[in-house]
C-alpha cells in the first residue's frame, strides 16, 4: 500500500510539472523588472476595466519602462523604475515594499479637498467620549449619537457593538464618520454594517483568477451579509464619508449604502476595491495588489470609489469658526427626518 501511494505522489509530481510552466528571473536589475511586470500581468484583476476607464495599455507600459532598465542601474534607481510603472495602475492597492521604502499610489486622494479637520472634529467628540476598542462615541447636544472609527485595523467585536449601540439606544439618530479611514480588516467593517439590517441582504459579488490571461476570471459569484444576531439599530443612520475613506472602508459605504435608513453624506470615497494578492521579487522586494474584483449590487466597479447621496464639502467659513460643516449637514439630514 505505501508503495502505491509513493507511485501516486511521484506520478502527480511529475503531471503537475509537465504542466506548470515555471519562471526563474535573475536578481538582476532586468530580472527583477521582468518579474514584477510579469506578476502583475497574471494576476492583477483590473486591466479591462481599467482599459475602459482611462486607455491602460499594459504591454505599452512594459515597453515604456523596458527601456529605463539597466542592469548597471542603482538600488534606488530601480525602485523609483518599477514604482513609476506601479503607478500606471493608479491602484492604492499596489504597493512595492523594500527595505529603504514602499512605493505607494496616493494620487485617488491627492489634489481633493480633504473634507476633515482632527482639530474640529475634536470639539464634537469632547473629551469625555468612549471607547470601545475601534470605535469612539459620544451624544451630540441635540441627542444624535455620534461614532467615529479612524481604522478598520483596530478590533471590533459583538460586546463592542452591543455596549456601544445600547449607549446610544435613546438617540434620535446615528452619525458614523469614516472620514480618513484608510481600510483594514474587512470582516470588522461587516461586523459593524450588520448591525443595520434586519435581514440577509446581498451586497455585491466578487470573482476569482482562474487562468494566467487578463480576462481570465470566474463568473461573478454573489456576497450576502448575514444580519447580526445583537442589538440592531432601527433609526436614521447617516455615513460620513471623504476621498481618504478607502479599501475596507470604500466596502463598508458600498454595503451601508444600500440599507435602508441609511444616507451617505460628504465626498466621494477613495475606492480600492480588489482583494489584496502578495508576492516577491527575487531581490527579496514584496509586491502587494489587486487581486480579485469586487462589484457592487448592481455589478458596478467600485475602485475608483462611491459617490454620496448628499454631496457636500467642509466650506472655508465654518472651517473657520471651528464648524464641522459634513457633521453639520448630517445632523440636519437626521432632525429633518
Amino acid at each position: 500500500m505505501k508503495n502505491k501511494y509513493r507511485f501516486i505522489i511521484a506520478f502527480c509530481a511529475v503531471m503537475l510539472s509537465s504542466c506548470t510552466k515555471v519562471e526563474i528571473y535573475e536578481n538582476t536589475p532586468t530580472g527583477n523588472f521582468e518579474a514584477l511586470w510579469n506578476i502583475i500581468d497574471e494576476h492583477y484583476c483590473f486591466f479591462d476595466y481599467k482599459a475602459e476607464e482611462y486607455g491602460l495599455d499594459w504591454d505599452a507600459v512594459y515597453r515604456k519602462y523596458k527601456r529605463k532598465i539597466a542592469d548597471g542601474m542603482s538600488t534606488a534607481g530601480l525602485f523609483e523604475v518599477l514604482g513609476d510603472m506601479l503607478d500606471e495602475l493608479r491602484d492604492g492597492h499596489v504597493n512595492l515594499y523594500a527595505a529603504h521604502d514602499v512605493a505607494r499610489y496616493w494620487d485617488f486622494r491627492e489634489g481633493y479637498a480633504t473634507n476633515f479637520s482632527e482639530e474640529i472634529q475634536a470639539h464634537y467628540l469632547g473629551t469625555d467620549y468612549k471607547i470601545a476598542s475601534g470605535l469612539r462615541y459620544t451624544i451630540l447636544p441635540d441627542n444624535i449619537g455620534y461614532i467615529y472609527i479612524p481604522s478598520f485595523s483596530n478590533g471590533i467585536g459583538e460586546g463592542n457593538l452591543d455596549e456601544c449601540l445600547y449607549a446610544l439606544a435613546l438617540c434620535r439618530g446615528l452619525i458614523i464618520d469614516v472620514r480618513n479611514n484608510g481600510g483594514g480588516n474587512l470582516s470588522y467593517a461587516e461586523t459593524l454594517a450588520a448591525r443595520f439590517t434586519n435581514e440577509r441582504v446581498l451586497t455585491g459579488y466578487i470573482s476569482h483568477k482562474t487562468g494566467s490571461g487578463r480576462s481570465d476570471f470566474s463568473s461573478p459569484q454573489p456576497v450576502y451579509l448575514e444580519s447580526s444576531n445583537g442589538i440592531r439599530w432601527q433609526k436614521p443612520v447617516c455615513v460620513l464619508t471623504n476621498r481618504s475613506s478607502y479599501s475596507a472602508t470604500n466596502d463598508f459605504v458600498k454595503i451601508m449604502r444600500i440599507l435602508p435608513l441609511v444616507t451617505i453624506v460628504g465626498d466621494r470615497t477613495g475606492g480600492g476595491s480588489g482583494l489584496p494578492f502578495s508576492s516577491e521579487l527575487p531581490n527579496g522586494w514584496s509586491i502587494r495588489f489587486s487581486a480579485c474584483p469586487s462589484f457592487d449590487v448592481n455589478m458596478q466597479h467600485t475602485e475608483f470609489g462611491i459617490y454620496p447621496d448628499v454631496r457636500v464639502d467642509m466650506s472655508g467659513e465654518d472651517r473657520a469658526r471651528g464648524v464641522d460643516t459634513i457633521i453639520e449637514t448630517a445632523r440636519a439630514i437626521i432632525t429633518g427626518l
